[in-house]
């Protein structure tokens, strides 16, 4: 069942968005799971930094039958299919914070954004690249869906990024994350800047991660 603190809790991680300076007026939306098969998403064309309860939609997960509130964002299908297929995942946002953007529209995209330790401490290892599909097509959604199977961040061309974290403090960290990355690098220029060698991810995977790298 969904509650006036689930209403409230969305609105309160929505408003984010704004304050972490990801996105312009309607270009983001975000989802959250709050039952197994229920999940809360930004209504189509809705302003994330200043979201109303009446612009919030209740949908089911398995089938993304909307159940309450308002039509869901146009990117519903790949919120609803990442939560599908990721079980240990309960937001998905997707966002377009300005150098990840200009990143996303390079024609020579970088191939390792690990400059900084928190990139694959949090991000991952590796960061999906997506092939431009319109938005809103069932062709991104599936794009996305399956970039995010294995991986939690997804830059999307010419378009902008979607994560995916277990709460919303996990998205929030990555996409932060992801775009001082893309900062340093579009900063830095082409090919002048270093990345962390495998070993030194092994590292941190080992030392800090508490993990043994695949």
């Amino acid at each position: 069942m969904i509650t006036d603190k689930h209403f409230a809790e969305f609105i309160t991680q929505a408003q984010r968005v704004g304050k972490e300076r990801l996105q312009l007026c309607s270009s983001g939306n975000i989802s959250w799971r709050v039952e197994e098969d229920l999940a809360l998403i930004s209504g189509t064309g809705s302003w994330l930094p200043r979201i109303t309860e009446n612009k919030i939609a209740a949908c089911r997960i398995s089938d993304g039958m909307p159940v309450q509130g308002v039509k869901p964002s146009m990117e519903s299908s790949f919120h609803l299919g990442v939560l599908r297929t990721r079980k240990d995942v309960n937001v998905v946002l997707h966002f377009q914070s300005q150098y990840a953007t200009v990143v996303s529209c390079m024609k020579d995209k970088p191939t390792n954004f690990n400059v900084i330790a928190e990139v694959p401490c949090y991000c991952g290892r590796e960061i999906s690249i997506v092939d431009y599909h319109r938005p809103g097509s069932p062709e991104l959604a599936k794009a996305v869906t399956t970039a995010l199977t294995n991986n939690d961040t997804a830059l999307l061309s010419k378009h902008g990024q979607v994560v995916c974290g277990k709460d919303f403090d996990d998205a929030f960290q990555k996409a932060v994350f992801f775009e001082l990355a893309c900062q340093i690098i579009v900063n830095a220029g082409a090919g002048n800047y270093l990345t962390l060698t495998e070993q030194e991810v092994d590292d941190l995977d080992k030392y800090i991660l508490g993990k043994t790298s695949k």
